[in-house]
C-alpha cells in the first residue's frame, strides 16, 4: 500500500535538508551561510484506522487532516 491517503491522495513532496555554518546575524555573527543540501521526502501524517467506505469496513490509510475535517466516518 502507498504512503498516500485514500481520501485525497496527499502523498509524499521532495525537499532539501540544508547543512549551514557560522554564527546568525541576530546573535552577533557575520550571517549562517549553506554548505551543503541533501535531498530528503517530507511524508503525510498518515493514521492506519477503520473507516466505512462505499458501504464496507476497511482498514486504510488515511491523513489526520482528512480525520480532524470529519471527511470519514469511523468503523
Amino acid at each position: 500500500m502507498p504512503k498516500e491517503c485514500v481520501i485525497c491522495h496527499k502523498g509524499p513532496i521532495p525537499g532539501a535538508k540544508y547543512k549551514r555554518r557560522g554564527q546568525i546575524k541576530r546573535t552577533g555573527g557575520a550571517g549562517s551561510k549553506i554548505v551543503g543540501k541533501s535531498l530528503r521526502r517530507f511524508l503525510p501524517n498518515l493514521q492506519r484506522i477503520k473507516i466505512i467506505l462505499d458501504g464496507t469496513v476497511r482498514r486504510v490509510n488515511v491523513c489526520t487532516s482528512c480525520i480532524s475535517a470529519g471527511k470519514i466516518h469511523k468503523a
